[in-house]
């Protein structure tokens, strides 16, 4: 049996759900993954916001393997860009041999290297992008398959 591990930019799903109208039922989404694609383990990254505790719980409960990154306050906007945990997990997963398949969940271009990595592995089997419109041409340029999720929200998310 192949395992496939799943590695999710929380903060490119959630706000580009969020531009798009839609608010992101994590636990049909987590349903929708499991039924499309089979998963061993799901891992989502995410800012740590200390207040939040309750909705990481609620995200574990669910079936996620959260990995946090410390937060930082900037004004009003908290900081807690997560690309370098994902990358760094991703690639100590590939050398441990902790999948035999990945996917990406984001549309962001600066995964475009890691990409390229896991593509001349022949370790990925594609990518989540979040929004259509807005996915990085530093990963359309990659020849990997992409599906775009904003046909699919109505699956996994409530209209705002």
């Amino acid at each position: 049996m192949r395992k496939i591990n799943i590695y999710i930019d929380g903060n490119n799903l959630y706000r580009s759900a969020k531009e798009l109208g839609f608010n992101v039922d994590y636990k049909k989404f987590r349903g929708w993954i499991r039924q499309k694609y089979n998963p061993t383990t799901i891992y989502l990254f995410i800012g740590l916001v200390p207040d939040r505790v309750k909705f990481y719980e609620y995200l574990q409960s669910c079936g996620y393997v959260l990995v946090f990154k410390q937060t930082v306050s900037v004004g009003e906007k908290i900081k807690g860009n997560c690309d370098a945990e994902l990358v760094l997990k991703a690639v100590s997963d590939y050398y441990t041999g902790s999948f035999d398949s990945c996917i990406l969940v984001t549309g962001d271009g600066d995964f475009g290297c890691l990409v390229e990595f896991l593509k001349e592995n022949k370790s990925i089997t594609g990518i989540l992008a979040p929004d259509r419109k807005k996915c990085s041409f530093l990963l359309r340029n990659k020849n990997i398959e992409i599906t775009f999720l904003n046909e699919q929200y109505h699956k996994f998310s409530d209209k705002l």
